[in-house]
């Protein structure tokens, strides 16, 4: 007889998004059983960076100190540089500081974090694990999922053992990567490029690595030969391990061990000593699942969206996906969500998964665009031609890569304008920004970050429920509202803002503030129909 286990919500895949997602859930009193293959190791980290929403909600959940005191070397300089060789010619430098001496943004209270995976999934882990709603099970696989009206058994295997388990479950979270087996389950697809190109990812260890070279300390050098950019090296914890990067094409192909040596020499520019840690051979994809949801089964992260790792937001834009599905399924366990709430997930994430995917393959494509527009024959030579075909290639470069180093319009920019929970007000939506942003209090925005006093932002105000901002002493007091939601038992929390910048920012007497912190409803006057509004924003029209 197979054991028997029960929670509210299944979530599998143990990786950050899994974990996010448990920590979410948990930290509004929701269990979860989490459960996860592997043995939660990471060999080859395949994040580095926490984009500026995501150490948001970190600062939400009380992490960010643990973020900041990472092993990642705080005062290792984050500069992009592009190369002929770590030992050859410098094409050109994108001048980043390092986390110590970073500031953040005017638009937020944080500003992002280096701080590889197999640094950051331990972090997460320790976040969700403190609470007691959170079964946290390694060496444990999906096998089966059997969906009835009001709930789901899943069948679960202990990878040692052999043994198998039921879980009844309401709710399903597939946070497991691209080969998602929940997704599978469902039978959903994915649209768009299988494969953009075969990479093969060494990791290499060398204490002495900045001391072979007059680059100086870096993060990241681009390494571009007389066939344009063809690999990258990466300072993996800012202190004696590398990442190299062989990027390689749409065409499958095998490296040997004397390739991998053969290249890591190539890209220095002469011999030197270093250990051979690990190679993984993997396909960059441009993929978007063509649904998020099946009846009680959802998709994140990975498992809903595949994108070149340049710009940094996969993982971001995954844990986004988490963030927005655990105040629905709170809602919805709880009872105050209507039954359209966990439809909205879908209606609101996936345009953001497939914006993010198509910019970052924009950003391979910058990257990799000295392929196309070869280099000129002289530009590896030691002469005045040579010279001037390196400064041309390095300025355009430089100009192109631009766009990948500068995106807080992605980070922070997305809105959700169609979402069916969200009420417009008729304000003309601006374009998405890419390198910039502008905050703005426009339905479906992020609600804007303005300090209340030294080290409390509005942003410290939403998470848990629903926010009901008055801003100015004279604005309404939104008791219509506050009635109407205690009505439909909808958590809400009235607070009163009379600082000139929360006012300017918010550009409305009254807003109405999701626990994920994105703006639901705007006005300058009492709603005409507050129990509408109500039953709107909670997916019950």
């Amino acid at each position: 007889m197979a054991a028997r286990l029960d929670a509210p919500v299944l979530v599998v895949g143990a990786g950050p998004v899994g974990l996010a997602l448990a920590g979410d859930l948990a930290w509004r009193g929701v269990p979860s059983l989490i459960v996860d293959r592997g043995d939660g190791s990471i060999y080859q980290p395949k994040m580095d960076l926490v984009g500026v929403r995501t150490m948001e909600f970190c600062r939400r959940w009380g992490i960010v100190d643990w973020v900041e005191q990472s092993p990642y070397t705080r005062d290792y300089p984050q500069d992009n540089v592009y190369v002929t060789s770590v030992t050859g010619w410098e094409l050109g430098r994108e001048r980043v500081p390092a986390m110590a001496e970073a500031s953040p943004p005017p638009q937020s209270p944080q500003h992002r974090e280096r701080c590889p995976q197999d640094m950051f999934d331990p972090i997460l882990r320790r976040f969700a694990t403190s609470f007691d709603e959170v079964d946290l099970r390694y060496g444990t696989e999906l096998v089966r999922l059997v969906e009835h009206d009001d709930h789901v058994e899943a069948e679960l295997l202990d990878v040692d053992s052999g043994t198998t388990s039921v879980a009844r479950v309401e709710w399903v979270v597939g946070c497991d990567g691209a080969g998602s087996t929940v997704r599978d389950l469902a039978g959903i697809p994915m649209s768009g490029t299988p494969a953009l190109t075969y990479t093969t990812n060494v990791i290499f260890r060398c204490p002495d690595f900045a001391s072979l070279h007059d680059k100086g300390l870096l993060y990241r050098f681009i390494i571009i030969g007389d066939e344009g950019t063809w690999a990258t090296i990466v300072a993996i914890n800012g202190a004696d391990r590398w990442r190299f990067s062989i990027i390689g094409d749409e065409q499958p192909r095998v490296l040997t061990e004397d390739d991998i040596h053969a290249a890591i020499r190539r890209a220095v520019g002469i011999d030197f000593d270093y250990e051979l840690l690990t190679v993984v051979p993997w396909t960059r994809r441009e993929l978007v699942a063509d649904r998020y949801r099946a009846g009680r089964l959802f998709i994140a992260g990975d498992a809903a969206h595949v994108m070149s790792p340049t710009g940094g937001f996969g993982m971001n834009t995954g844990i986004g996906d988490a963030v927005d599905l655990a105040w629905k399924l709170d809602a919805t366990i709880n009872g105050w969500a209507g039954a359209q709430l966990l439809d909205s997930y879908e209606r609101e994430r996936r345009p953001v998964g497939a914006r993010n995917v198509a910019e970052a393959s924009g950003n391979l494509a910058r990257m990799l665009s000295p392929r196309t527009a070869r280099p000129p024959a002289a530009f590896l030579d030691d002469t005045p031609e040579g010279a001037e075909a390196r400064e041309k290639v390095g300025a355009e470069f430089s100009e192109a890569m631009r766009r990948e180093w500068h995106t807080l319009g992605i980070h922070l920019g997305y809105r959700y304008d169609d979402s069916p929970v969200v009420v417009p007000d008729g304000s003309i939506r601006p374009p998405l920004e890419v390198m910039t942003y502008t905050q703005r209090s426009l339905p479906g925005a992020r609600a804007p970050h303005v300090w209340l006093s030294p080290g409390r932002s509005t942003l410290d105000l939403f998470g848990r429920g629903f926010v009901l901002l008055r801003l100015g002493a004279d604005a309404p007091t939104g008791s219509t509202i506050a009635e109407a939601a205690a009505a439909r038992c909808l958590p809400l929390t009235t607070t009163t803002l009379d600082q000139p910048d929360a006012i300017a920012a918010y550009e409305r007497a009254l807003v109405l503030v999701r626990p994920d912190g994105h703006v639901a409803w705007r006005g300058d006057t009492e709603p005409p129909d507050a129990k509408l509004l109500i039953d709107t924003i909670r997916g019950a029209p």
